[in-house]
């Protein structure tokens, strides 16, 4: 044999084994148990679709009924005074500003004065109960004092005290220190963390922050003041941003505090004020009242809708520890 013939002999390419054919799988008879089930499991689903369609269907309606008042409302300010009642659609015959523009200077001052005052107030609780609801929620939560566990129980109990009961013991004092017809009533009293809701919702806040960054602090000598001004406060924004929203909410919307201690129309605010477009002894301007409650409701409107996100993150988070 050649050397020609022996080197081809060796480049030649192995010959590759061709897998051996195998079987095909048995499939399983339609009545094991490997056999998928297509039918029973759509016939299932019907009752789950027939329960999710009635809840939303009733959640639906629920919100419906609830927003209707809110759709009359802003309907009926468009509308002229004699077919607020008559004329019962959401949808007016035509856009009539007339409402606005009147009931915008109908009263003794324009409503912007009111608008301001209703402000001024709003800003002294907001800032009143973020300083002094979060001192005393951080005093329940991080401090050891004699009775702490007494005082919180009473604190708590105070939420049950409606303002109907307090509030000729607060008229009497308040009158002794010649603050009625002033702001002073409806303001000094946040700065004294007289809200005791804000207080048990910071103090679950607060509970939920690890105690390791705290002791940390401590063992860097940071005390007390400089823990709750740098480590508690910054963590705790969801829960301030609750207390700031709700604080707002319900001071803007407060009528009776309001009524009791205001009695200088120079002094009134948004609620007081659309009290005054009705009258009982004459007309009322219902369009005036409907277009300037439309008016009032667009801060309301407006902090919602920034500040969404804070308020259902710290509504959220509160009950956790």
């Amino acid at each position: 044999m050649t050397e020609r013939e022996l080197l081809g002999a060796d480049t030649r390419e192995p010959q590759r084994a061709e897998p051996a054919p195998t079987a095909p799988a048995a499939s399983a008879p339609p009545g094991s148990a490997l056999a998928p089930e297509a039918g029973p499991r759509h016939r299932a689903d019907w009752p789950y679709l027939l329960r999710r369609t009635a809840k939303h269907a009733v959640l639906i309606a629920a919100g419906l009924v609830m927003i209707y008042p809110l759709l009359w409302m802003v309907a009926s300010s468009f509308k002229p005074n004699a077919l607020i009642f008559r004329d019962p659609s959401l949808i007016p015959s035509e856009l009539d500003l007339t409402n606005y523009t009147a009931g915008w200077t109908a009263l003794t001052h324009p409503f912007t004065h009111y608008l301001m005052n209703s402000f001024v107030i709003v800003a002294g609780a907001v800032l009143g109960n973020l300083v002094s609801c979060s001192m005393a929620a951080y005093a329940f939560a991080r401090l050891n004092f004699r009775g702490r566990k007494l005082w919180f129980a009473v604190m708590l109990m105070s939420i049950m005290l409606p303002i109907h009961v307090v509030i000729v013991p607060q008229y009497i004092l308040f009158s002794q220190l010649d603050w009625i017809n002033t702001y002073l009533p409806l303001v000094v009293p946040k700065l004294l963390a007289t809200d005791a809701f804000f207080i048990f919702l910071m103090v679950q806040f607060f509970r939920g922050i690890p105690r390791d960054l705290t002791e940390a602090a401590h063992i860097d000598g940071a005390g007390h003041g400089r823990i709750f001004l740098q480590i508690m406060l910054p963590l705790s924004t969801p829960a301030l941003a609750t207390t700031a929203i709700f604080t707002f909410i319900w001071t803007w919307n407060d009528f009776f505090s309001q009524l009791i201690f205001l009695t200088d129309p120079e002094m009134y605010t948004v609620p007081v004020a659309l009290r005054t477009f009705v009258d009982s002894t004459s007309d009322s301007s219902w369009g005036s009242l409907m277009a300037m409650s439309v008016v009032s409701l667009v801060p309301i409107f407006l902090l919602f809708l920034f500040g969404q996100r804070y308020l259902v993150r710290g509504i959220a988070t509160t009950g956790l520890k």
